[in-house]
């Protein structure tokens, strides 16, 4: 057993707030949606439930969530509502790795106000930070910052001029300027706009390496590293967005029984659902399975193995494919109804945007099969690739 603290837990209590908050979810979303934003209530509401403090650590009074339960959290917030699951995984994400990793000015800082901060930002496409005394010089173009018009910093990555090390830089939402470009077919209420930083100086605490994976503070689940615990938020968002249309789906069909040629009274339709369900639910078992893996691992005081990280890689591209699968299959069967605005547009819609981010796309899925053939002898993951 390693000295490195387990997994700290939680338990369901911000689970069941996050259930609470369906409703009013729900009866916000097409204002969002209108918006391009989630709506000042839900946000407020997130808020008062302590949900944005999900993923900080227990010591700055986060709850610290465990992967398990971080996965249920965005599971139930997405389907509620796609776009409100997807702000709440992101700004968690990028508050709680911000908590863990920063120097002890920039937490006291940041982690001082009532409220857990919101920061929202980019961490794949990099920026340019110059070296100067005491911190870095800040200048870049970033773009799908969720959450940004809530937030109150910014999460942004930058290769340091002469080192070449991709670095993750936290600066104020005051030195930020927002590009507002925000007009997309799915997620439109996420706002995840561009933004552009000028020549910003950001002290050294107020960054940290991209690949850091040993917490100044908090437990085990810091040790994933940024990435690892990036696919974390997207598999839980797959969880309940691939759930929503299917129950969705059910429900629409389920109206229309006992009508002369209604969906209900497809032999075809009812083949199709099951293969529907059958799909979906091995994808969700795959990545539920693999949590479980990772979390003995973490409690056991150890670090992932590159088969590990292929098959935490592997399970999220294959629920979001699946997922992809099954809004074309709901889409086709909703019938005029899905043609029209509606819930069952807007979740199909939502699927096709989600499934286009990039750690579902291809580069990492032909890696993982190359690794798990036995053709990647001595290699490690970095990122999105195996590098020997």
């Amino acid at each position: 057993m390693s000295d490195t603290p387990r997994l700290h837990r939680a338990g369901t209590t911000l689970l069941e707030r996050a259930r609470d908050l369906r409703p009013l979810i729900e009866r916000e979303a097409e204002r969002a949606e209108t918006d391009g934003k989630l709506t000042a209530p839900v946000v407020d509401a997130l808020h008062d439930a302590g949900l944005f403090g999900s993923w900080v650590p227990a010591p700055l009074g986060g709850a610290e969530l465990s992967p398990a339960e971080l996965l249920a959290i965005f599971e139930t917030l997405t389907y509620a509502d796609p776009s409100t699951g997807w702000v709440v995984m992101a700004t968690c994400l990028e508050n709680g790795t911000a908590g863990a990793y920063l120097g002890e000015d920039a937490v006291e800082r940041i982690f001082k106000g009532p409220r857990m901060p919101l920061i929202a930002g980019q961490g794949t496409r990099t920026g340019v930070a110059v070296p100067e005394n005491g911190g870095h010089r800040l200048t870049g173009q970033w773009s799908f910052a969720s959450g940004m018009y809530h937030a109150q910093y910014a999460h942004s990555a930058a290769v340091v001029e002469g080192t070449d090390e991709v670095r993750i830089f936290i600066t104020p939402i005051e030195d930020v300027k927002m590009l507002g470009n925000w007009d997309v077919l799915g997620l439109r209420a996420t706002g995840s706009i561009d933004y552009s930083i000028d020549g910003v100086f950001v002290p050294e605490s107020q960054s940290h390496a991209f690949a850091l994976d040993e917490p100044l503070r908090g437990g085990a689940i810091y040790r994933l590293g940024l990435l690892d615990q990036a696919l974390i938020c997207h598999s839980g968002w797959a969880l309940g967005i691939g759930r929503r249309l299917l129950d969705e789906l059910a429900g629409y069909a389920a109206a229309r029984s006992g009508r002369p040629g209604q969906l209900a009274g497809s032999d075809a339709f009812h083949t199709g659902f099951a293969r529907a369900e059958a799909k979906f639910r091995a994808a969700s078992a795959l990545i539920r399975e693999t949590w479980d893996g990772v979390e003995r691992t973490l409690d056991d005081g150890g670090r992932l193995s590159v088969r590990q990280e292929t098959m935490v890689r592997l399970a999220l591209n294959h629920i979001t494919a699946t997922v992809t699968e099954v809004a074309a299959f709901v889409y086709a069967s909703g019938g005029t109804t899905a043609l029209r605005d509606g819930l069952i547009q807007r979740l199909f819609r939502d699927a096709q945007a989600g499934a286009a981010h990039i750690l579902s796309g291809p580069q990492a899925l032909r890696e993982c099969g190359r690794e798990l053939a036995g053709l990647a002898q001595g290699e490690r993951w970095v990122v999105l690739g195996l590098e020997g």
